[in-house]
């Protein structure tokens, strides 16, 4: 099956390579459902990535790289409309599907998203990229937050451990303090009320966290991240996130496709 056509109106494309992140409302619409599936079927099957973190009440389930062997997740990223609507927001000819990451967060949990980038984690670079974050249950406090044009920064964010905010690399001093955009008013913080099936759509560079759940209800997830024709591998100070161990690619060069498969390509249908 090919994947789902989707045009994203200029404004949208346009606050995206300003801001780093909008909301795209109703994109998932007809695949909430499947992906609820998806998201059952991981919690059912963990892979040995999962965990569950604590720091006080409730739980925060995350869980990634899973999609090859999840069926609804083969669906949504071979099917639905995300890899137009990622090469349509990073202006880029292809999309190349990154990895899938499942975070679910129960009712009433504490735990924060602490503040942080996608980029320090992984062995990727480049200007063209992007993370769908989509809920398939209504969010409102627990829902994410980004600081507007902190893709943009000279500097990265500290990558920081989820589990107990320890640093993730040595080397302090070659990046940016973790911020407390809350407490610094020149960040501009947007967040948006989502309900199942809408997207925010944001920069691997862009600075992002979220509270913890104290809804009465689950907080369900899907994140897909792809990324665009520039995009290269290089490499860390430190093992990456999420592990692929053996890949055997040399910094500047193509991720290798039969892995991050090029799932839309404009360059053929041109």
């Amino acid at each position: 099956m090919k994947p789902a056509p989707y045009s994203l109106s200029p404004d949208i494309i346009s606050d995206y390579q300003r801001d780093g992140a909008v909301c795209v409302r109703g994109a998932f619409k007809d695949w909430v459902d499947v992906i609820a599936e998806g998201i059952e079927r991981n919690m059912r099957d963990r892979s040995a990535t999962a965990v569950d973190i604590g720091g006080g009440k409730g739980s925060f389930f995350d869980d990634y790289c899973n999609w090859e062997r999840i069926p609804e997740f083969v669906r949504v990223v071979r099917e639905s409309p995300a890899a137009a609507i990622a090469a349509s927001v990073m202006q880029s000819q292809t999309a190349q599907f990154f990895h899938d990451h499942v975070l679910v967060k129960e009712p009433g949990t504490q735990k924060a998203t602490p503040w942080h980038q996608d980029i320090p984690y992984y062995f990727v670079d480049g200007s063209q990229t992007v993370s769908f974050w989509i809920p398939i249950d209504p969010v409102k406090e627990a829902t994410l937050r980004l600081v507007a044009g902190s893709h943009k920064w000279d500097k990265l964010v500290l990558p920081v451990r989820w589990l107990d905010d320890g640093n993730f690399y040595a080397g302090e001093g070659d990046y940016r303090p973790v911020p407390d955009p809350d407490n610094e008013p020149e960040m501009k913080v947007l967040e948006w009320e989502m309900e199942p099936g809408d997207a925010v759509l944001f920069d691997f560079r862009t600075t992002h966290g979220a509270r913890g759940n104290m809804a009465s209800s689950r907080r369900r997830v899907l994140s897909l991240r792809w990324v665009g024709d520039d995009a290269h591998y290089v490499q860390r100070p430190g093992r990456t996130s999420p592990p692929y161990p053996g890949h055997d690619m040399k910094p500047g060069q193509k991720l290798r496709e039969d892995w991050f498969p090029v799932i839309w390509d404009g360059r053929a249908a041109a």
